[in-house]
Parts: C-alpha cells; structure tokens; sequence
C-alpha cells in the first residue's frame, strides 16, 4: 500500500481550510502554505482561519506555516494544492524545488489561463510530473458543508490506484465518504464546466425562469459535459471516452454539477444571478469578495472548444453574456429556443 507520507496544503482559501479540517484530524500534521505572512500570524494568534470558514477551530501545534512555498515543497511528501487557478503560474514562479518526486493532488477547478490547461496537464507538461504521480479531487462537495461536518462524498482520481486509495484513506471519516477513479482529466474538466453551468444556472435564477426550466438546462447540461469530455479524452488519446459516456451520471460528474448549480453555498450560481439581475461583471466580482473560478473557466472552455468544435450552445451562451457583453434577456431566450 502507498504511504502519503507527510502532507501539505498550499492555498489559504475555504476549500484548502476544510480539506485541512479533513487531513490533519487523520495525520495531527499537516504543512501549510499561505501567501501572506499577515494571514499566518492571525490564523496562529486566533486558532482559525481569519477569513475563510473561520468556525473550524484547529490545534495550531499540528500544524507548519510557510509563505516560503520551496520550504514546503522540500519538506513533505503529498503536495494538496488548492490556489485559484488563475494565480497557480504566480504561486510556482516562486518555485526552485523540482515537484518530479512529489505526490500532487489538484482541488482546484480550474484551467490554468493562458496554458489553457487542466492542472494536472500543466504539472505533467511544464513541470515534468508523471501521470501516475498526478492526482485530483472531486465533488460534489461545497467548503462550508465540510466545515459543518454535513455528510459529503469525495472522489480522488489518479492513473496509479494504489496512490488514490491511500488518499482516500486520509480523507475518510464519519462525515467524508471516499471512493476513486482514474478519470483523472474527465473529473478535472467536469469540474471547471460545472462551474460554467452553474453561472447560466444564476443568470436564468436572476432573470426569473423557474425550477421547470432549471431542470430542462441541467438536463441539457450534462448531455453537452458528456459531448465534451469524450471529445477531449478522443483527442488526448487517453483511452476513456467510452467511460466518460458511461460515468457521466456518477457523483463526481453529476452530483458535482447538480450542487453547483443549485446549492446557495455556489459563488458561481451566486456569481451569475448577479448577471441576470443586471450587475456589470466587475461590480459582480467587487460585491462578491471572492472568486467565481467559472469566470475564468467560461473564457478558457470558449478557447479550447475553438480547437475542439464540440457543439456546446451553454458555454457559448455564458461566454457571450460574459465577454461579448450581449443581453442576458436576448442569449437566454437563445438558448432556450435550442433546447427541447
């Protein structure tokens, strides 16, 4: 059986504060990288987080802080890395430790800007990690649940088995239920596409279109997810299509997307009801405080699908309110003329 061995966090967010909750209360150690000093002597002085899910109290003695990521990197094992997509280039630039050796685990939802990317396709491409040492998690699963301790499924994927049921039996507890898969790409885009639907899901919310219609565009959500992902996994030769065709109805692809585009706890549902109630998106993402990663996600999808040409009229719909600036009123009605 693979051993983790010694286990870091590196991002100071709410989904990389509850998956600390998760892993210290299993190994009563973890490393902990967060960018700012100012935020590492409040998180000590306070005994939690002091700006993300600050009700989850933690023993300050399990745990090493460092705004020096080489620090961490050279010191443990299994990397988490939980940043905003948008600022993973920022925060590696700083790096001067080879991460060939290390055991990566992805939790973020994103594709990396400009690469265009999955996370793991960037650690393999630029950083020379080998699949089998690429791992990511999966929903469905919000930060603020976990830190209630509400009954939540996690999915970890890697290439090598033995090395997700080892992380699975870190995550594992009364509230976690884990289980893993090799889909490692399939839940990494599945995971950033949700996030697309979720904010078509808040533009229809603020525009008042009902649950009848909801249901109509998860439906017709997943069918385009489902076209998507066998077309990438075609294209990459991963040797998956068919079991993205056949687990599209699983949690980590499903459930993910239902979660995120129904749950009150969704910046990104909450992100694009903004939209649909008439917010400019700078004023949407100034009154939110954080970071709707599906923003980001529409714009990188809308790039890679132009190499891709798989017929996906959400996606183009959310781009265009999004970036082309067209009428939500007008792009909806759209759309909803295209589904039957």
């Amino acid at each position: 059986m693979y051993d983790c061995g010694k286990i870091a966090i590196i991002g100071g967010g709410s989904w990389a504060t509850a998956i600390a909750k998760i892993v210290v209360s299993h190994t009563h150690h973890i490393g902990w990288y967060m960018r700012r000093d100012s935020q590492i002597e409040d998180f000590r002085r306070l005994g939690h987080n002091p700006t993300y899910l600050s009700s989850v109290r933690f023993n300050i003695n399990d745990i090493f802080f460092s705004s020096d990521l080489n620090k961490i990197v050279q010191a443990y094992d299994t990397l988490v890395f939980v940043t905003p997509s948008p600022y993973l280039k920022s925060h590696l630039k700083k790096l001067k430790t080879r991460l060939r050796d290390k055991f990566i685990i992805t939790a973020i939802k994103g594709i990396v800007p400009d690469e265009n990317l999955s996370c793991s396709e960037y650690f393999n491409k630029i950083y020379d990690v080998p699949n089998d040492n690429l791992a990511c998690i999966g929903g469905p699963s919000h930060a603020e649940e976990v830190a209630l301790e509400r009954l939540s499924y996690l999915t970890v994927a890697c290439t090598d088995l033995d090395k997700a049921q080892a992380f699975t039996d870190v995550l594992a507890s009364d509230y976690i239920k884990t289980k893993t898969s090799s889909d490692v790409i399939g839940i990494e885009y599945s995971s950033v596409l949700k996030n697309v639907y979720a904010i078509a899901a808040g533009i229809c919310a603020g525009l008042k279109y009902g649950d009848n219609f909801q249901a109509v565009l998860m439906s017709n959500a997943i069918q385009e997810m489902s076209r998507f992902l066998i077309a990438i996994h075609t294209q990459l030769g991963t040797g998956y299509a068919a079991q993205a065709l056949a687990n599209i109805t699983d949690s980590a692809y499903l459930g993910d997307l239902l979660v995120t585009g129904y749950s009150n706890f969704s910046r990104n549902r909450t992100f694009g009801t903004m939209i649909g109630k008439g917010y400019s998106v700078k004023s949407a993402q100034i009154e939110m405080e954080m970071i709707a990663e599906g923003y980001f996600g529409v714009k990188c999808m809308k790039e890679i699908n132009r190499h891709m040409h798989v017929n996906m009229p959400i996606l183009d719909a959310v781009y265009n309110i999004l970036y082309e600036r067209i009428s939500p009123q007008i792009e909806i009605k759209l759309l909803t003329d295209s589904f039957r």
